[in-house]
């Protein structure tokens, strides 16, 4: 028949979910820890729970020496043999049984302060053993209570965190409501709670859409990569292994249904669902959804920075309220986004125009060139100060033609070189102009052309926040 410190024994480790030999080691250790605030000898004390009498008995154990030098501690060869016979040798240990009634009261209360400390610890133990394994499972849990805005809720038999930064803001609750999270760690040594829950960790939001959608659940759609800012907006990239499956249409689901499941479950957050792509234009031109974007260019690779056009109307949708959009757009695809609109890109390309040296069509100060006019005409006129064609042309004919070897007729003939001159300048230089803002103008290249093309055809996501499926 169990006695009665068996049978809380069992209790206790029933009760924890622990394993009853814990217990035991506890129970052994207070009996120890006792003794020695009892007997306060040097005396090599043991403890041990004897499982058939159901009794925590305790030992002075002494080792057998040719010649005692620690009486507490040691026996001598001979008293040894005394009381066990010849088989008693030097190196063995005997077990001197001791009286645990003097004990007592200090023996309960320090075998309860130790086996609550060993049960916590080993419940610790448990859990962080249990629940490591489970980093970036979505389970149910339970709100129990508030601690300084952080949230503990039951997850099962255990207490788990939602920390204030693991809170979406556009969520409330109240004791006693259910939620769902993804678990984010499990700390070993944390004071409180060791299981932290998430709920703006985009790992929820991939979990949410595996469980959502059948097709990411087989692996015939993958996610390949998920950005958030809880509670406002999401962007998920996704990619079909499959060519006859659309990856953004069977994560959307047939009018909307699955990924409005999932909106639901994030308390209304916006989601924007893309198809990704392993080119990098491309990729962009979609992130930035629901913007059209109408030229994307690649100012640094190394860096990984890119220049995005888009209509002027488009402009802050494509930013989006606080640069949400485009930060959202750049974490999802690595890549540094400067947008800008197509009246700014223009008016940058003309001031860069006006600073550039077209060959030799730049208006102003041009040094005076004039392959018509003999080399020696042109050596007195730089000589007396005309070395440029403006300057040459701003002369009346009459100084002119004071200068040495010069004559009405030379000056006409001069003049008429350099303004031939300048006027070859000039269509050069308002071909180029033409040319560059041409090119400014054709803001439209072939990736986002096609891109903007498709995104036509997609839904755009309206004031209920319905995914923009592109």
């Amino acid at each position: 028949m169990a006695t009665e410190l068996q049978q809380m024994i069992d209790v206790v480790a029933k009760d924890k979910g622990i394993d009853p030999s814990i217990v035991i080691g506890a129970i052994e250790d207070a009996y120890l820890a006792a003794s020695r605030k009892v007997f306060k000898s040097d005396e090599d004390l043991r403890s041990r729970f004897n499982l058939e009498t159901g009794q925590v008995e305790l030992y002075a154990v002494r080792q057998i020496v040719a010649e005692v030098t620690e009486p507490a501690r040691e026996i001598s060869l001979q008293a040894a043999q005394e009381l066990y016979g010849a088989e008693a040798e030097v190196g063995m240990e005997i077990e001197f049984p001791k009286e645990t009634e003097r004990l007592g009261r200090i023996a309960a209360q320090t075998a309860k302060q130790v086996i609550a400390q060993r049960v916590r610890e080993a419940e610790r133990e448990k859990i962080h053993a249990e629940y490591s394994q489970r980093v970036g499972e979505v389970v149910n849990a339970m709100v129990k209570r508030f601690e300084s805005g952080d949230i503990i809720a039951e997850v099962g038999r255990i207490e788990a965190q939602i920390p204030r930064k693991e809170q979406s803001r556009a969520e409330n609750y109240a004791i006693g409501d259910r939620v769902r999270a993804v678990i984010k760690a499990v700390s070993k040594n944390a004071k409180g709670p060791q299981v932290i829950l998430s709920r703006t960790d985009p790992a929820l939001l991939i979990k949410l859409f595996e469980q959502e959608v059948p097709e990411i659940y087989d692996g015939t759609v993958m996610i390949r990569g998920a950005v958030r800012e809880a509670g406002d907006r999401a962007k998920v990239a996704v990619f079909s292994r499959e060519r006859d499956v659309d990856p953004v249409g069977a994560c959307v689901g047939m009018r909307g249904t699955r990924v409005q499941a999932i909106i639901r479950e994030l308390r209304g957050e916006k989601i924007d669902i893309v198809e990704w792509s392993e080119d990098s234009v491309t990729f962009v031109t979609k992130a930035l959804s629901p913007a059209r974007v109408q030229r994307v260019s690649i100012v640094d690779d190394e860096a990984r920075v890119m220049e995005v056009v888009v209509e002027d109307r488009q402009l802050s949708l494509a930013i989006g309220k606080k640069g949400q959009n485009v930060r959202l757009a750049a974490k999802l695809t690595g890549w540094k986004i400067d947008i800008k609109s197509e009246e700014e890109k223009r008016k940058e390309v003309e001031a860069q125009l006006a600073d550039i040296d077209f060959g030799d069509a730049t208006i102003e100060s041009h040094t005076l060139s004039l392959p018509d006019i003999h080399d020696e005409v042109v050596a007195v006129l730089r000589a007396g100060g005309y070395d440029t064609v403006e300057k040459l042309l701003e002369t009346d004919d009459d100084v002119l033609a004071g200068l040495p070897g010069f004559d009405i007729e030379t000056v006409e003939a001069v003049k008429a070189a350099a303004q031939q001159q300048i006027d070859a300048m000039r269509a050069a230089a308002d071909a180029a102009q033409a040319e560059a803002l041409a090119a400014a103008e054709s803001v439209e290249t072939p990736e986002a052309e096609a891109v903007a093309g498709t995104a036509d055809d997609q839904a755009a996501p309206d004031e209920a926040g319905e995914p923009r499926a592109d």
